[in-house]
């Protein structure tokens, strides 16, 4: 396996790129030829890289047809054209991409940052209107190394990701060029897609199933019904909880509420995978749809012998209904799409209109509802319900009992069980990892505090990882650049800390000359780029300011202000 990154400047572009089985390493600056055999070398390779496959590739394949990097570059970063739109021809360059980017909203650099590793940018501006010279040019490789070491970081944080697409090209007899692909691609690849030549024009054509029974809802059956527009929702009370209805799901919850007793979190198994099969809703552009229902059998087969070939059978299962709504895609179906959400969202308002007179419904989701029993002795009656409904939808429901909720809203909540293990969702309270670690003694200090009851003053005090107060910020393309106190930065990704330092200063992005405050960041901080795995925490760190955000985010889970 080959990791690489490019750089391009106006007037000279370098790519570096390490190979994994030989530790070899090879920085081509200016030079179109050998960077050509290298490729020529190694076509038969996997190439890793991060976003590469919409940016890097294109530019590598461009160099390989005798055009300018410099001219590509411009195409997607200044005109943002994808890039395959850029020559006609560049599929027929071979080249066997993996991307490892986990999340178009997340940069490499904040990838980096969250890990605690070094973020610290090159200080040659990619805007420069001249060749670079012998300094500059050792600067940006020193740069594009470090990001290409910091790839292989996050290929084997995510590397779980890799092997199941390779398992997948193997269980489906599949060639390596398809290791390429997206997980949406590859769904539409393995149950052989492909769009009508004359494009139906029936989006809106959907269906009811015709084992739904709504007798009290029946406007959210008329919303749907008189409803053309993607943009339009409906706002319901449904068992006296608020409730938004649209086009891509139900939300419901109870807010601000914090309760103990006897819960029942209700979800439906694979949800949409089950209807798509057991109601002919699955993408019209599939050759065989059968092979569809024979994949999720074979996945819950390993699921249950705990076989780790369910992995990636969960993926086609899964990137298939999101498929449907790319026009890009061989599965692209949005009229199936629509049937599949609204039938879900329909069934779903069924299963809560029986279980309405018999407990309190506390939220709903997409794919489940989460009720407090009035009394323990209840839970056979609500057990023959859903039991009922599960034999009339043909879906099955998967019980889990809790004893404590708090809730700010359905995408902000803690689930405790009796033997206190939790389950969390919404940016404040989710269980964060080495991918996704942004003020983790917040996080820490909310979770202690509802779960285990520990004062938020004991968590942040107690702390003594200078990680766990980084707060990584990303100034978006949007605004120009970032201004610390006075001082115009050259940099678009910080790690910052809050400073009881007078002499520190508050981290600003403009626009327009105006300078706006950055979320959730403090008026006075500090700012450390480079690596801090081990480092000390300073004297200066403001553990007042990460206190006050734990209690303003505790209140607001509580409804106090």
């Amino acid at each position: 396996m080959l990791f690489y990154d490019f750089e391009v400047f106006k007037y000279d572009w370098l790519v570096v790129i390490i190979d994994t089985e030989t530790k070899e390493e090879k920085v081509f600056v200016n030079n179109e030829k050998a960077l050509i055999q290298h490729y020529n070398q190694h076509k038969s390779d996997i190439w890793i890289g991060y976003n590469s496959r919409h940016y890097d590739q294109y530019i590598l394949k461009a160099i390989i047809c005798g055009f300018a990097p410099q001219e590509i570059n411009h195409w997607i970063i200044v005109k943002n054209e994808p890039g395959w739109k850029f020559y006609k021809d560049f599929w027929k360059i071979k080249l066997l991409n993996y991307d490892v980017m986990v999340s178009k909203l997340r940069s490499l650099k904040q990838l980096e940052g969250f890990q605690g590793h070094d973020i610290q940018e090159t200080s040659v501006s990619f805007t420069i209107d001249r060749e670079l010279d012998e300094k500059e040019i050792d600067e940006v490789i020193k740069y594009c190394r470090h990001d290409v070491h910091e790839t292989m970081h996050i290929f084997t944080e995510t590397i779980n990701e890799f092997e199941s697409q390779l398992e997948l090209l193997k269980m489906f007899d599949l060639p390596i060029k398809n290791i390429s692909k997206t997980k949406a691609q590859l769904s539409s690849v393995i149950l052989e897609a492909k769009q009508p030549l004359i494009p139906r024009n029936d989006e809106f054509n959907f269906s009811f199933p015709n084992t739904l029974q709504i007798d009290k809802y029946t406007e959210v059956l008329e919303f749907y019904q008189e409803n053309k527009d993607y943009n339009k929702v409906l706002d319901l009370k449904v068992a006296g909880v608020p409730h938004i209805f649209a086009w891509g799901g139900l939300h419901g919850a109870r807010h601000h509420y914090y309760g103990t007793g006897d819960y029942l979190n209700i979800d439906v198994a694979s949800y949409y995978p089950a209807l798509m099969i057991e109601y002919d809703y699955l993408s019209r552009n599939i050759k065989n749809p059968e092979k569809f229902r024979e994949i999720r059998d074979t996945r819950l087969k390993y699921k249950a012998a705990k076989d780790k070939r369910q992995a990636p059978l969960k993926i086609v299962i899964n990137g298939t209904y999101g498929a449907m709504k790319d026009k890009y895609n061989g599965l692209y179906d949005p009229l199936m799409a629509n049937n599949v959400c609204i039938a879900g969202m329909t069934l779903l308002l069924d299963l809560i209109e029986k279980l309405e007179p018999h407990c309190d419904v506390i939220q709903s989701n997409t794919d489940g509802v989460l009720v407090k029993m009035r009394n323990y002795d209840d839970y056979e009656l609500i057990d023959d319900i859903c039991y009922e409904w599960e034999q009339r939808t043909r879906m099955e429901l998967e019980f889990e009992e809790f004893t404590k909720v708090i809730q700010k809203d359905v995408n902000n909540y803690i689930l405790v069980d009796v033997e206190g293990n939790y389950k969390s969702k919404g940016s404040y309270v989710k269980k964060l990892n080495p991918l996704d670690n942004d003020l983790p003694i917040v996080n820490e200090a909310i979770v202690n505090y509802f779960v285990h009851g520990m004062d938020p003053e004991e968590t942040v005090f107690n702390c003594t990882e200078l990680i766990k107060f980084q707060k990584i910020v990303k100034v978006s393309n949007k605004y120009e650049y970032a201004r610390y106190g006075t001082r115009r930065m050259n940099e678009k990704v910080f790690r910052l800390f809050a400073s009881v330092d007078k002499n520190d200063k508050e981290l600003t992005k403009v626009k327009d000359g105006a300078s706006s405050k950055i979320s959730y960041t403090p008026e006075r901080c500090f700012i450390i780029n480079d690596d801090i795995k081990n480092a000390s925490i300073p004297g200066k760190l403001d553990y007042w300011w990460y206190l006050d955000l734990a209690i303003d985010r505790i209140n607001a889970f509580i409804g106090q202000s």
